[in-house]
């Protein structure tokens, strides 16, 4: 971007977030370039489903649709080839998407804002100078205090720049073409981060339920579901491993802690989390260092983990803890019980009607058999896991920083290019 040339002139634009922009450029609000409208789809006359998401303006599935459903797509919206599509609500949430621009003919929400592009305007350009203001949170700081929404009128008193159309062009051919290749870039590192995460989880299940010994003798656990572990493990059930603790805090003011598949055990925000909220936690069930800690309603996702302090948590949780503490290591029985083999076993024993109401009980957990080596070698695995999982978390985190540098470039190189700040 360094090399591309600047325009021979400039002027003020008068509006904050533009600066100074190139001779010739006209600087209007919204409403003098495009024009909204909003046409319902009463008769039933579309039935193509189209989704704006943090990947643009995506087809969806009339018959399996993600995301909420109406009870009747006649109150959807319709929109056509080539116009814009703003999700201008909730304007709290800056990371989810705001601005796409519409590739066919499709239905959309009607609280949605449909811009149809004026004929001085291409189209791509105008998203991205749209997309630029996501990028730059311009609505949300329009939005911000009481509002949380802007509507049509908003939108269009938003002021708007228009190059002439042969410089639109220029501008979003570049555009097309560098994101692309931006956008394939952090495409194929993301990829690499799943398979690095793969076999970082690969690793984990192998060590923890066949050990780290590749010529040890392997026999018969008895579980179908488990199948073979190293001849001298042992299987027991959980009853024989563990009690169940139910104490209750006498006023609520201890940590409140919260478990989830992707965590394990951490504290809770009363800031951050919608949910359990309550403003009295006295009677919340008390956990301690070293207890293990069921989500008894997501423990089929392996929502689980060893608490590393003393806590609160929902009383609806379970709460575990070792009969004798030199059986299993606590991260080692962490790492054993969120295994693929493991979390399938929870899945199968819950019960339920559907899967956002399947539970874990006590007496499922108790009768389940675990198999697991002698106490020092469950020590040797976890410092195997530690070192081998390090070296693929160093990757991981290279990986992700240089996919944020990539997004910050391409923010960049968008702001600079729609605003005029560089000559394409």
């Amino acid at each position: 971007m360094s090399r591309l040339e600047k325009y021979p002139k400039y002027k003020n634009s008068r509006v904050e977030w533009l600066g100074e922009i190139p001779e010739g450029w006209e600087v209007k609000p919204t409403k003098r370039f495009h024009e909204n409208k909003k046409e319902i789809n009463t008769k039933r006359n579309c039935d193509n489903v189209l989704s704006l998401t943090l990947r643009g303006v995506v087809n969806n599935n009339i018959d399996s649709p993600e995301g909420l459903v109406p009870k009747d797509y006649a109150t959807y919206q319709i929109f056509e080839k080539d116009n814009l599509v703003f999700k201008l609500i909730d304007l709290e949430n800056i990371s989810t998407s705001r601005v796409g621009l519409v590739h066919e003919k499709g239905i959309m929400s009607s609280a949605y804002i449909r811009l149809k592009v004026g004929k001085s305007s291409l189209p791509r350009f105008a998203y991205y100078y749209f997309y630029n203001l996501y990028l730059n949170q311009v609505y949300n700081n329009l939005g911000s205090g009481v509002r949380s929404t802007l509507g049509p009128t908003d939108l269009l008193n938003i002021l708007y720049i228009e190059p002439p159309k042969q410089e639109q062009q220029k501008i979003a051919n570049y555009l097309d073409q560098k994101t692309a290749q931006i956008d394939k870039a952090i495409t194929l590192k993301e990829q690499l981060i799943e398979k690095l995460k793969e076999r970082r989880q690969v690793l984990i299940n192998d060590a923890v339920t066949k050990g780290i010994d590749p010529n040890v003798r392997m026999k018969e656990s008895g579980v179908e579901w488990i199948g073979e572990i190293p001849e001298h493990w042992t299987i027991k059930k959980n009853k024989y491993l563990f009690f169940e603790v139910d104490e209750r805090s006498k006023d609520g003011s201890e940590e409140l802690l919260s478990v989830s598949h992707m965590t394990g055990v951490t504290p809770r925000s009363e800031k951050n989390v919608n949910m359990f909220m309550s403003e009295d936690y006295t009677g919340s069930k008390t956990c301690s260092k070293d207890d293990l800690v069921i989500n008894i309603m997501w423990a089929w996702m392996g929502a689980m983990g060893i608490a590393d302090r003393t806590g609160i948590v929902s009383s609806s949780y379970g709460i575990y803890r070792q009969i004798n503490q030199n059986t299993i290591n606590t991260v080692y029985l962490e790492y054993l019980l969120k295994t693929n083999k493991y979390i399938e076993e929870y899945n199968k024993r819950s019960t339920g009607l559907h899967a956002s109401r399947l539970r874990l009980y006590s007496d499922m957990f108790f009768d389940m058999k675990i198999g697991f080596a002698p106490f020092h070698e469950q020590r040797q695995i976890v410092e195997y896991i530690e070192n081998q999982t390090s070296k693929i978390n160093k990757t991981i985190s290279l990986q992700q920083k240089q996919i944020e540098k990539l997004k910050e470039y391409k923010a960049i190189l968008i702001d600079s290019v729609v605003t005029g700040k560089v000559k394409v």
